[in-house]
């Protein structure tokens, strides 16, 4: 028997008799839950993961290296990685199939496979680079080999998803995330030039050099990363098949309405805090780093240095445990999207809701993805080099993904009633076009 919890008790906590759900006629209240805490779900999960190892260094470097001058950047894009992940959501939860598996139904073949190529390269490379990080860091604190590290957090990340439901460590692991909040405290004991801050992010000082531009796609590429699409999408789908009320919104259209609110305020809240911690961890990194003319980052020990001001000698810590926390959430949403998308590009049961044996092929995928992460780290790579170029292959990668997401939702064939139109649609083009835009502009100054 493994750990997983029953179809009708999906968070996993034990507790089924939870709140506001999309699928029921009215509200099923419960006095001991807010009902916030009932709606947040796979939106609030995705912006956890959002602020990944990758993210963090992704987010130091660009703040060490051009102070504020990127800080625009997080009010920017928040608008439309939100837009981006509330369409992947209504695809996922109106035709009950995760991106993938959409994809195989209506888009040719050649454009599926490509984009389930490119999105298991991305995400393995994601994965190496994470797991590095999160070794690099507990060697910081604790000493010892690097790479018994990566083997151990790597078999922890399977373990954890073979024989554990993925809401249940959620719940413990987010505590550990909340040492990211140290940036946040940081930058209230750190001199901040707040105007020069706010010029940042009002009144940029663009620079059309490689470095700038790449830094630009890295950011884009962290927070608007093409995983995220998939697991939002997939997680919605399979909420579909493990929640006896729920249906495909094709099919109970009388759904919509509570399902797309549901959807609207957990992607909302979930990237809100996402970018929050994403500004926080560039003005903390700018404030300290690029002040002191820090500004390029080659280890974890540089990298902790922003959080000196805050937490003294316990800098290391803090930083590490904010790498492992989120490490330990990001991991199986890496591994779990490339399997989710693999196993509905070939039909294959999928699902952490079913047991390793009913799924097979599905968990031999996470289990392959997280191996060849583990493996890269036996190759002479340099962990936080390796997180930021790991954001910018995401960027690369996102473009295609987009473009052919936003023909899709767009389709009344593939939607129905609830095909993506008006503010949505205008923001998730917007999104694809800048997100093209920099990959275009990157390639063009690298020669």
């Amino acid at each position: 028997m493994t750990g997983r919890s029953p179809v009708n008790d999906p968070v996993g906590d034990g507790n089924v008799a939870v709140a506001l759900d999309d699928d029921s006629p009215s509200p099923v209240i419960e006095p001991s839950k807010p009902r916030l805490l009932d709606v947040l779900g796979p939106g609030l999960i995705t912006g956890a993961s959002d602020d990944d190892p990758s993210g963090i260094a992704t987010y130091s470097q660009a703040g060490a290296q051009f102070g504020f001058d990127l800080c625009w950047t997080m009010v920017f894009s928040y608008p439309l990685m939100t837009a981006v992940q509330i369409i992947s959501a209504q695809m996922g939860r109106t035709t009950g199939r995760g991106i993938a598996g959409i994809f195989r139904q209506h888009a040719p073949t050649w454009l599926l496979s490509s984009i389930v190529t490119l999105l298991i390269v991305a995400n393995a490379i994601n994965i190496g680079a994470d797991l590095g990080a999160m070794a690099d860091t507990t060697g910081l604190v604790l000493g010892g080999p690097h790479l018994l590290y990566v083997i151990l957090y790597g078999t922890i990340c399977i373990a954890l998803q073979m024989f554990l439901q993925y809401t249940r460590y959620v719940s413990v692991l987010k505590w550990l995330t909340l040492s990211l909040f140290s940036y946040v405290a940081t930058l209230f004991m750190v001199k901040v030039d707040w105007a020069d801050a706010i010029r940042g992010i009002v009144t940029p000082d663009i620079q059309w050099n490689r470095d700038y531009l790449a830094s630009i796609v890295a950011v884009f590429g962290t927070t608007i990363s093409p995983y995220l699409f998939f697991w939002q999408a997939s997680q919605e789908a399979e909420d579909t098949r493990t929640r006896p009320k729920r249906q495909i919104l094709k099919r109970a259209p009388e759904q919509g309405e509570r399902a797309m609110s549901r959807i609207r305020l957990d992607t909302l809240v979930g990237m809100a805090i996402s970018n929050l911690i994403a500004l926080a961890i560039m003005l903390t990194t700018a404030a300290t780093l690029h002040a002191n003319n820090v500004t390029n980052i080659e280890t974890s020990a540089q990298a902790a240095e922003a959080l000196r001001p805050f937490a003294g000698r316990y800098a290391e810590i803090i930083f590490a445990l904010g790498i492992i926390g989120t490490g330990l959430l990001s991991v199986p949403v890496l591994a779990g999207s490339a399997a989710y998308a693999v196993g509905e590009a070939r039909k294959w049961p999928t699902g952490l809701s079913r047991q390793p044996m009913e799924a097979r092929a599905f968990y031999a995928v996470i289990l392959v993805a997280t191996l060849v992460g583990m493996l890269m780290n036996f190759t002479p790579l340099d962990p936080i080099k390796a997180l930021y170029w790991s954001a910018v292959i995401n960027g690369i990668v996102a473009v295609p993904v987009m473009a052919a997401m936003m023909w899709l939702s767009g389709s009344a064939k593939v939607m129905g009633t609830f095909a993506v139109t008006g503010p949505a649609r205008l923001l998730g083009w917007l999104a694809t076009a800048v997100m093209a835009s920099a990959v275009i502009a990157m390639i063009a100054t690298s020669f």
